[in-house]
């Protein structure tokens, strides 16, 4: 660890792993104790509490979910966007030793019914301030039916299983299972992240610290906490530090710009895609009047940084655009740019301070500095495992407990890490994970699709899901049928944004569509 870490973290990793507690929701009780009118949560419906409120809410939130049956080891889904009541919901799980299973209201209802059929919840949650939850839960008309009173008649909840068996962890302390968050597998099964509260606790921390995070900072929280981004490197965070959360539901770039300056914000988190739109905003309007005093650090990840895009960022604002990568298996944050050693380039920065980082080559041997491998990290971070999946839990965890990222990359001198591509199909689109095989089994539902296959295209910033599709003979299918299909299929941001077809797919002799010339023949 760099002695510049040591600063920022004000001890070694070890002393600060020792000093985690044994819960995600115990800082909130402390702060209640310490700084009780502090402000702590607000979102885009005026809801708002500080921290002695919030620690009244959890409590409340905990007696309704065990007066449903609720106990530790139970999942409970959480059907939501970002908003106090899912916040505080989150944290009474965690005060039961339940498994709050976050999912965002936008994805499509088979998706969901896909979530809910694996994790098997004694009880489905819909924060009905979404109107997305409010339609999902008019849909789920079996079971049992409740409305809370103690979140103000803003959510009810489905009781579908009251059956459903808890899990037994036998971990203690803060090595039990905090939540599952879902990311789909490249067969399109859902795969269920076991994250613990060490592992979100030890990146809720670190990456606070590294960021410079205060207790008297305003963070925007417009990265849905379904997310693990958005979960634990803001949301969570945020509550460890004691700074106060301004919750946003859905991006606007004129609603963002209008709540950096109303709410004195001082730090904004996004994915590369919100901060070209908001460069282009500022293009178009300009900034407000006196610009934006209180803005002091601005962090993009989820997906590629292109340069052209930092610069311009960079320019608008007068500050530099800070870099940082993860995945949901490690809870997410595997490097980050330290706030006060801003890089030039579009590095992701140095790992985090207590990782053990391989970049092994195709032998499996570690490459030498600046050249390219596959980054293997171990460390408080990485997940239990895949819910109810050993077999995949085995293709990405070693029996050295080191996660394969499956991400290509290489470091330079200074130990920054740069991206160099992916070794899977993964596209990244706005943040968010889409995987081929998913999109193309709900395009091939389709009776006039013979064949498709779909890859990332980069685009402004961001990689846009482009799909190919060679009908069946004799049909005249076009693009605005086919994506009317898919539509209630794919949650928006998995839906092509483009449909290219074809006379024919280059495909192996087995049938294999070949993507790699699909690529060399745009």
């Amino acid at each position: 660890m760099q002695s510049s870490d040591l600063a920022l973290l004000g001890q070694t990793p070890e002393q600060l792993l020792a000093g985690l507690p044994d819960r995600v929701s115990e800082p909130v009780f402390r702060l209640a104790q310490s700084r009780p009118d502090a402000p702590a949560l607000k979102d885009h419906t005026g809801d708002a509490c500080t921290y002695s409120a919030l620690a009244t809410r959890i409590r409340e939130s905990q007696q309704l979910l065990v007066s449903r049956g609720v106990r530790a080891g139970d999942r409970v889904m959480l059907v939501c966007e970002n908003s106090v009541a899912a916040c505080e919901l989150i944290l009474a799980c965690s005060e039961v030793g339940a498994w709050p299973v976050i999912v965002n209201a936008r994805m499509s209802t088979p998706e969901l019914e896909k979530i809910r059929d694996h994790c098997r919840p004694r009880l489905v949650i819909c924060t009905l301030a979404s109107e997305a939850a409010h339609r999902h839960f008019n849909a789920w008309q079996a079971g049992d039916r409740f409305e809370s009173t103690c979140l103000g008649k803003r959510s009810l909840g489905l009781l579908h299983d009251p059956d459903a068996i808890a899990e037994q962890d036998e971990a203690q302390g803060n090595d039990r299972v905090f939540a599952l968050i879902y990311t789909t597998g490249t067969t399109g099964d859902p795969k269920g992240v076991m994250l613990t509260h060490r592992n979100i606790l030890y990146v809720a921390a670190v990456t606070a610290a590294l960021r410079g995070l205060q207790d008297d900072d305003h963070v925007y929280g417009v990265l849905p906490v379904s997310h693990v981004f958005g979960l634990s490197a803001v949301f969570l965070a945020c509550l460890f530090k004691g700074a106060e959360l301004v919750l946003s539901d859905r991006f606007e770039p004129d609603r963002t710009m209008s709540a950096l300056l109303r709410d004195n914000i001082t730090g904004l988190f996004g994915v590369p895609t919100l901060f070209a739109r908001l460069a282009d905003h500022i293009r178009q309007y300009g900034l407000p009047t006196g610009g934006l005093p209180g803005l002091r650090f601005m962090y993009s990840g989820g997906a590629p940084l292109e340069p052209g895009l930092k610069a311009d960022v960079e320019q608008r604002f007068g500050m530099p655009l800070l870099n940082a990568y993860g995945m949901t298996e490690s809870g997410p944050t595997i490097c980050q740019v330290r706030y006060n050693e801003p890089l030039t380039s579009c590095s992701v920065g140095r790992p985090l301070p207590g990782l053990d980082v391989r970049v092994v080559g195709p032998q499996g041997r570690d490459v030498a500095p600046g050249k390219v491998g596959e980054l293997h990290i171990r460390g408080p971070n990485v997940m239990r495992g895949y819910y109810r999946n050993p077999v995949a839990t085995a293709a990405v965890l070693d029996n050295e407990d080191f996660l394969n990222t499956g991400d290509l990359v290489w470091q330079d001198a200074d130990g920054n890490v740069f991206i160099a591509g992916r070794s899977k199909e993964l596209i990244i689109h706005s943040g968010f994970n889409v995987y081929p095989p998913e999109v193309e089994a709900a395009l091939g539902n389709h009776p006039e699709v013979l064949l498709c296959a779909v890859i990332g295209e980069q685009a402004d910033g961001n990689e846009e899901v482009v799909a190919y599709v060679q009908r069946v003979e004799g049909s005249t299918l076009d693009e605005k049928t086919l994506l009317d299909f898919v539509r209630p299929l794919l949650t928006a941001y998995k839906r092509p944004s483009r449909i290219e077809f074809r006379d024919s797919l280059p495909s192996a002799p087995s049938g294999k569509v070949l993507k790699h010339r699909l690529e060399t023949s745009r």
